[in-house]
């Protein structure tokens, strides 16, 4: 049997295979790749999709067998590969603590994304590393933020091991290169349940969260105290709050027509927004960008919470998600996850009321972060209400897309924060 070297795959042979992958944008397309570098051991190829061009990490480790046309395997798959990409990882002068020897790897199944691999270590350590599979020019958040976490000794996130950067030629840039992140690696936390079906379970059985939404507003409190002292922050200028503001009103204007059910409740929700764009706005600061349950995991005490995927809306332009932003957007995504709570339980087979469940989540989740950051979010009501409208109208264009019987959890959120009933 013979192999045939990862630079003799060819571009053709790519894309029969990419088009089925789960990370491939343009689902349902029919791709048309260019190699266009190949650098740390993996290739980048470049999608001039119908819907937009896209480039891909493509890590080919080999393929077997006579037929070049036979499908490459994919690097991720093979140990020999991310051996060769943890030694990259630790060169980097970003890491913070080397991996070390890989001795045994397997992808984690069910991303849509990414890729990631967990690796046994010979230090008997477990190392997630998780491979970009679309990359951009700039910084990656999920990476800068949770390495500022990281070197500052917080333990709200899993452990940083370091980073992989690269550059690549970019006909579209003026000095005609790209740089950006390839791929991160940090602390595994196995066996562990995330807050959404911590908090799916325990509101099924009725039993209480107050103490443990009390103690995740504490801990974002505390996520968000480090960032601001880890990374820059900045007074919210006329010209940035404008701007969310313009983005909440195009946001609306979208929900409208895509979702009639929204019509009656325009002029109210432009009202809100009226009052937050004259509200008082707190400094600009990097956050976590799409915070919900699922984006936390519940480990033992004395640790407690720890947040994931610091990547902000996938939706979102890469230079848009690197911005300071109002830490009140992750407290109004946490506030619509345990709404969710409740509309999920209500759908199931075996009908919930969890409705009383998740207001007293809600109120504690906000006692717990003003607890932690000592200030009054009654001063900043109007704004956290606007966060919050935007992202039920954000999620009431989702569910009709997708889940048109669910369209009704966030119409009602919609309707109750466009009254001025928000809690």
């Amino acid at each position: 049997m013979s192999a045939e070297a990862p630079d003799q795959v060819s571009d053709r042979t790519l894309e029969g295979w990419i088009a089925r992958q789960r990370w491939y944008a343009a689902k349902g397309g029919t791709p048309a790749l260019r190699t266009i570098a190949e650098v740390d051991g993996t290739r980048l190829v470049l999608d001039d999709a119908a819907t937009g061009p896209v480039l891909y990490q493509v890590p080919v480790a080999a393929h077997a067998g006579d037929d070049p046309a036979a499908e490459p395997v994919d690097g991720t798959t093979d140990t020999d590969w991310v051996r060769g990409l943890a030694t990259r990882i630790d060169a980097d002068p970003s890491s913070l603590r080397p991996i070390g020897a890989v001795t045994a790897s397997r992808v984690l199944s069910g991303e849509q994304s990414n890729t990631s691999v967990i690796c046994d270590t010979a230090s008997g350590e477990q190392v997630i590393v998780k491979v970009f599979r679309v990359l951009h020019h700039g910084d990656n958040p999920d990476v800068t933020t949770q390495l500022a976490l990281s070197a500052a000794g917080s333990d709200r996130v899993p452990s940083v091991y370091g980073a992989l950067r690269a550059t690549w030629p970019d006909t579209g840039r003026a000095d005609g290169t790209a740089s950006g992140h390839l791929a991160f690696a940090q602390e595994f936390l196995p066996g562990l349940e995330d807050a959404w079906r911590v908090a799916l379970r325990d509101a099924r059985a009725g039993t209480s969260w107050d103490a443990q939404a009390g103690a995740l507003g504490g801990a974002l409190a505390e996520v968000h105290r480090t960032l601001a002292t880890a990374l820059p922050t900045r007074p919210a200028d006329q010209d940035r709050r404008d701007a969310a503001v313009a983005t909440m009103h195009a946001r609306l204007d979208a929900a409208v027509r895509e979702a009639p059910t929204v019509e009656p409740h325009v002029d109210a929700v432009r009202a809100v927004y009226e009052r937050a764009a004259a509200s008082h706005w707190p400094d600009l600061q990097r956050i976590h960008g799409d915070l919900h349950l699922g984006q936390v995991l519940a480990a033992p005490e004395p640790r407690g919470w720890v947040f994931l995927d610091f990547e902000g809306e996938p939706l979102r332009p890469l230079a848009e998600r690197t911005l300071p932003d109002v830490t009140l957007r992750d407290v109004a995504g946490m506030l619509r996850s345990f709404d969710y709570v409740a509309g999920a339980l209500a759908h199931d087979a075996e009908f919930v009321d969890a409705g009383a469940w998740a207001q007293a989540a809600r109120e504690a989740f906000l006692d717990g972060y003003r607890s932690g950051t000592g200030g009054d979010l009654a001063e900043h009501r109007a704004l956290l209400d606007a966060f919050e409208l935007d992202k039920a109208l954000y999620e009431v264009v989702y569910e009709t897309r997708n889940r048109p019987d669910w369209a009704g959890i966030p119409l009602a959120a919609v309707a109750r924060l466009a009254a001025g009933g928000a809690d």
